[in-house]
């Protein structure tokens, strides 16, 4: 039977006299315009400006087979599928419908448009009933603000969620992200990541994610899970990293580690922010301070450390407070806090500050002290200063007075000058062996020379009240001044750094940026057996042909 040239009208009340016998009409295709309708054997094949409908969709093509018994539908050329109710357009160039379980299977240059979210593929299945829509094959996916492409991706359109899986990127004109694994939710445009995430901004700087992460796209904000954020002055990790790019704000819990790239400092603690635009950082819980040198490192713990970087020298500080300790190289010592001074390389401490060099201990109400060529240089006391020094046999040399200079070589005091009220007690040694006698001195200046951290010879500048005492009537009373105190006890030890924190060792991880863009794979061991038995042949005929 050939029927040409139908009216609409005619063929929908043909159709539906037959399939309403049949069928519940509501979930039957109905045909309501075509050209052409060629028919026979439950099989009809519509030609030329093909209108269907299902439910709410209405489906058009250039032809289609229509299997009326089956509810099933082959659509081929100039697909499109539009919902009346719901906001869903899908295009393609062939699709298979099926009306019974509502499933679209669309190929060849798919396009699902849902609102402002489309989705381009070759291969789509798109579940009507659940409104779960299947690309394998690879996709894309374009919105007001961002790129999404990936090989596999599941959109699930009632709750506004896409799936992507596998070679996931993420393309915005601020940054670039990488994943195996992606939800992406398109009214809020936010995208959550599982595993290894790896994000490229437009300026360069690098963030990362090992475990999973949050990104915000249109509040430019991200929570990276086992993350790091890197620029070209600064490298911030933590379990947690939050990152507001509009507040150029960090925050970062546990395991928290800042890292100055030009100051090489990095400050390690419990939870630490960072203003990015102002170039301050604050770290708090156990913290712990790391400032590189060429020779050596100086470490440094506190509960809170503060810092300040700027393109202005003066404006540079470091401050930490409660409980100070910190070591560089021969040089400990302990405060209440301390702030260091960039412009003039200067460190004070305050609150019952102590220092430690070598043999030596000592302690003033104010101390500071200048690092030159990245080595102490000097340090300055005032008030109740009060230096002691441990000979080869326990004796303890002693010196105090209203302001003392101490000089320092190669990390070790080389000499002390004290300036007003100065008093010392100096147990004299012959080869550091043989105790002769105990000196007292009062003089108004008095300076001490080391050398290997012994006193090698006593200096004054005007006439000294000084008094030899032999070793047999030294009384006990006789052999400290007023206000010694030996705290050898409280000197801060490497063990003792490591126990305040051991920072965590973060390996280099996977990074998706750092793959090629082209893989080539390795041969087969059959490959390799085929290349080399070639080889071999060519071989021997070249040796055959040898004159």
């Amino acid at each position: 039977m050939i029927i040409k040239k139908l009216l609409p009208v005619m063929i929908c009340w043909m159709l539906s006299i037959q399939w309403g016998l049949a069928q519940n009409t509501s979930n039957q295709l109905e045909i309501l315009n075509a050209e052409t309708l060629l028919g026979g054997r439950g099989v009809e094949r519509l030609i030329g400006d093909v209108k269907m409908k299902h439910q709410n969709s209405l489906i058009y093509c250039d032809s289609a087979y229509f299997y009326s018994q089956d509810n099933f539908a082959k659509l081929f050329g100039n697909v499109r599928i539009v919902d009346q109710k719901d906001p869903i357009t899908t295009t393609s160039r062939y699709a298979e419908y099926d009306g019974n379980t509502r499933l679209a299977k669309l190929r060849n240059n798919v396009v699902f448009k849902n609102e402002e979210t489309t989705l381009y593929t070759d291969f789509l299945d798109y579940d009507r009933l659940t409104g779960v829509a299947t690309y394998f094959n690879d996709g894309r996916v374009v919105d007001s603000t961002n790129v999404l492409t990936s090989e596999k991706g599941v959109y699930e359109t009632q709750i506004e969620k896409i799936t992507f899986t596998e070679k996931v990127v993420l393309v915005n004109p601020d940054y670039t992200l990488k994943s195996r694994l992606l939800y992406y939710y398109t009214i809020p445009k936010t995208a959550e990541t599982v595993g290894v995430t790896n994000i490229v901004s437009a300026e360069g700087n690098r963030l990362n994610a090992q475990i999973s992460s949050f990104y915000d796209t249109q509040l430019k904000t991200f929570r990276f899970y086992d993350g790091d954020a890197e620029s070209e002055t600064s490298l911030i990790s933590g379990d947690v990293l939050f990152y507001d790019e509009l507040a150029q704000y960090y925050e970062a819990k546990d395991n928290v580690s800042i890292y100055n790239k030009e100051r090489k400092t990095e400050v390690f603690g419990d939870e630490g922010k960072y203003w990015e635009d102002r170039k301050y950082s604050q770290v708090i819980g156990n913290a712990l301070v790391r400032k590189y040198f060429e020779a050596d490192t100086m470490f440094m713990i506190a509960d809170t450390l503060i810092t300040q970087d700027s393109e202005i020298v003066e404006d540079r500080y470091m401050t930490a407070f409660n409980g100070v300790r910190f070591i560089k190289g021969g040089m400990s010592g302990k405060a209440d806090s301390l702030t260091y001074i960039y412009s003039d390389s200067t460190i004070y401490l305050f609150k019952d500050p102590l220092l430690w060099n070598n043999k030596s201990q000592i302690s003033a109400d104010s101390i500071n002290f200048l690092i030159a060529n990245e080595d102490i240089d000097r340090t300055y006391l005032k008030h109740n200063t009060f230096a002691i020094t441990r000979d080869t046999l326990n004796n303890y040399n002693q010196i105090k007075g209203r302001k003392m200079t101490g000089f320092f070589l190669n990390g070790d005091m080389t000499k002390l000058d004290v300036e007003g009220n100065g008093e010392s007690l100096y147990f004299a040694l012959e080869r550091d062996t043989l105790f002769k006698g105990m000196n007292k001195l009062l003089c108004a200046r008095i300076i001490m020379h080391f050398s290997d951290g012994q006193i090698q010879k006593i200096n004054h500048s005007v006439k000294p009240d000084a008094s030899f005492t032999p070793p047999h009537i030294i009384k006990k009373d006789d052999q400290r001044l007023e206000g010694f105190a030996w705290r050898e006890d409280e000197k801060p030890t490497m063990a003792m750094v490591l126990d305040w924190r051991t920072p965590r060792i973060r390996e280099k991880g996977f990074n998706f940026f750092d793959e090629p863009d082209i893989i080539i794979p390795y041969p087969s061991d059959d490959e390799i057996q085929i290349n080399i038995e070639e080889h071999h042949f060519e071989n021997t005929e070249n040796q055959a042909y040898i004159p």
